[in-house]
């Protein structure tokens, strides 16, 4: 399945940094996500874009890489990042209501100071 693709750009302490991602839109890719891959270039992830704001919660169920997930609020702030161990059943949630769900690379959010109110813009994104 090839999902749509755009960029989302963060304003970080250390400077823009900008993630290219596919378009997770649908219930069905949404579902997927990135399962079954075997690896993610730096600087490139998913964007779980979601039709309501409520609390979302994720799994590494046959994902085999390990994660960083940004959770987004409808302003597009930073919610908080969990990163998450590959192939894992655990429920994992900042706790608050969220929009949209960015994941990289387990590592990367930090290695990019992200965190909660870090600003993101959405480059090619549909909404």
């Amino acid at each position: 399945m090839t999902l749509p693709s755009g960029a989302v750009r963060f304003e970080t302490p250390r400077g823009p940094w900008v993630v290219r991602v596919e378009i997770a839109d649908t219930d069905e890719s949404r579902t997927r996500g990135l399962m079954f891959r075997r690896n993610l270039p730096q600087d490139h992830g998913m964007v779980f874009v979601f039709p309501t704001t409520e609390e979302h919660s994720f799994w590494m169920h046959n994902t085999l890489i390990g994660l960083d997930m940004i959770f987004l609020g409808d302003d597009r702030a930073v919610l908080g990042v969990v990163t998450a161990a590959p192939n894992t059943d655990t429920l994992r949630s900042v706790h608050k209501p969220s929009r949209y769900v960015i994941e990289v690379s387990a590592g990367e959010a930090s290695a990019h100071a992200i965190g909660p109110g870090t600003r993101a813009a959405f480059i090619d994104i549909p909404e």
